[in-house]
């Protein structure tokens, strides 16, 4: 016996030690302690940042101790599918525990449904009206309190769904919000910067552009850098572009519909449905130049920092953190951002209540806090500043106008950069692709990404034959995915029924392998 207890000493010290010596930030929450929970697609940069400042602030004020609890599974795309089978699970167990109803597939596609409208009389609803009524009208949730970052058009999905509710911050703070000097507009350049309905707010503005690495343009000989989406097609970027899968990156997506709409706009007289033509064009030549197809639109940024790619479409703020992450101490960095001239909107970044919240009061406590002054400041100004971040420099925008008061440009990251200026130069238009953000996504995954290997085959044969006029117009052709259909018979299959959708993104796939092999026939008989 006395020949184990060196062991197990050993091991108790091994299981117990890091518990004890773990930092005092990182232990257990003490009795009497307070827990918000937020899922995010926010980084650790800024999750740090404003877990810190909220816990300090709300100490200060009630002697009371907060912890934020992250929770992060993935991008926005992501989290929107998790909260969903969040809800569908706790209203199951609302509506047949609770309201000993009987569930059903017509239940369970409905209460969710913003479709499906309760009849003027609650007595007229049908089972699907009933389970809508009952939805709305409850606190059903789970461990969540609020949703923190990702684009509006998730928001307006989750508000739309009723997983969103009003916290009152917008009906509270009149002076905020609306037309006029200084106040937040409820759009700006054609994209909704907070929901009249208060179920979310948008807290800080995004836009987004190209990164790219400056060492890895002197090896390919480009000069200048790419400034503008067009850019990224270039041939000299072959294998050399970082993209994501706009089906799993909502934030990537939003930057393909960006381009399109900026053809569009270029179009002139020659009509949106030409400049759909002209920007599929345009995505598939960048497609064919992807080195890959990323499942995280965060991982553009660093592999283009790391010189696995030269160049990728990027949300400004990722192409801005990792810039200044890398940067040397004579303020030059290899990693350079540039918004993509004429080719982004901008647009914010919310956050919103979610429906049965466990902690609602304090979640409203972390909403003030990120709209008021003390939490815009963390997004931009600089580490050390007075009120700025301790640690990370964010390099993102505050959707506070009066932030960018002449006088303060010296404590911002970024003193140059001011998103209600930039907004002159783009007007989104939500009539145009507002309905097809995922006929976007899904058009470039059965033209590039399902295809790529065949995409790529084609475009290295039409770069060595000197792109001959019959080869280029059999590849660049798009008529399988023209507006019409987009707007029409693809829309239909994306509506839910996953059957439909397999068979028409096979269909398409299978005929755009055709059109990329005929046309590298093509271009090495130099036709």
């Amino acid at each position: 016996m006395r020949q184990l207890f060196p062991i197990l000493a050993l091991l108790l010290a091994v299981l117990v030690g890091p518990i004890l010596l773990r930092p005092k930030g990182e232990r257990a929450t003490r009795a009497g302690d307070r827990t918000l929970v937020v899922i995010t697609p926010h980084n650790e940069a800024i999750r740090s940042e404003f877990g810190r400042a909220f816990a300090a602030q709300y100490l200060a004020r009630t002697g009371q101790r907060v912890r934020v609890d992250w929770r992060t599974p993935g991008g926005t795309s992501e989290i929107g599918r998790y909260v969903a089978s969040e809800y569908l699970a706790a209203f199951q167990n609302h509506w047949t525990r609770t309201l000993g109803r009987s569930w059903s597939k017509a239940i369970e596609t409905s209460f969710d449904n913003p479709k499906v409208v309760p009849a003027a009389d609650p007595a007229r609803d049908t089972p699907e009206q009933q389970a809508r009524r009952a939805f709305l009208a409850s606190d059903v949730g789970g461990k969540l309190d609020l949703f923190f970052g990702g684009g509006a058009y998730d928001f307006q999905q989750q508000a739309k769904a009723g997983r969103l509710v009003d916290c009152g911050f917008i009906q509270a703070h009149p002076e905020l919000f609306g037309d006029g000097s200084g106040k937040i507009p409820q759009t700006l350049s054609g994209e909704p910067f907070w929901d009249p309905q208060g179920r979310w707010v948008g807290n800080v503005v995004s836009s987004f552009g190209i990164c790219y690495n400056t060492d890895s343009l002197v090896r390919l000989g480009i000069a200048p850098p790419p400034a503008r989406w067009a850019d990224l097609a270039d041939p000299r970027f072959f294998h050399e572009i970082a993209l994501a899968n706009p089906t799993q990156s909502s934030s990537v997506n939003k930057a393909f519909e960006m381009l399109i709409q900026q053809q569009m706009s270029a179009a002139g007289e020659a009509g949106v449905a030409e400049g759909w033509t002209r920007a599929l064009r345009l995505l598939m030549k960048i497609g064919a130049n992807a080195r890959y197809f990323t499942d995280s639109s965060t991982k553009i940024a660093l592999d283009v920092e790391a010189g696995e790619a030269a160049a990728g479409m990027s949300i400004d703020f990722y192409g801005r953190f990792q810039s200044e992450a890398v940067r040397k101490s004579d303020g030059s960095s290899r990693l350079q951002y540039v918004n993509a001239v004429g080719g982004t909107s901008v647009g914010v970044d919310p956050i919103g209540l979610l429906r049965g919240a466990p902690h609602p009061e304090l979640a409203r406590e972390f909403i003030a806090f990120v709209m008021s002054p003390e939490g815009q400041k963390l997004w931009n100004w600089k580490v050390g500043a007075p009120g700025g971040p301790q640690r990370y420099a964010l390099r993102r925008l505050p959707v506070l106008p009066a932030l960018y008061a002449p006088e303060l440009r010296p404590l911002r990251s970024d003193p140059e950069v001011d998103p209600y200026a930039l907004a002159q130069s783009f007007t989104y238009r939500s009539e145009w692709t507002g309905a097809l953000f995922q006929s976007i996504a899904f058009t470039f995954r059965v033209m590039c990404i399902d295809t790529h290997d065949e995409l790529t085959a084609a475009w290295r044969a039409l770069i060595a034959a000197g792109f001959p006029p019959e080869a280029t117009a059999a590849f660049e052709n798009v008529s399988a995915v023209n507006y019409a259909v987009a707007g029409g018979r693809m829309r239909a299959a994306l509506g839910g029924d996953k059957i439909k959708e397999v068979q028409l993104a096979k269909e398409l796939a299978d005929q755009f392998r055709a059109q990329y092999r005929g046309a590298a026939e093509l271009a090495r008989a130099g036709r």
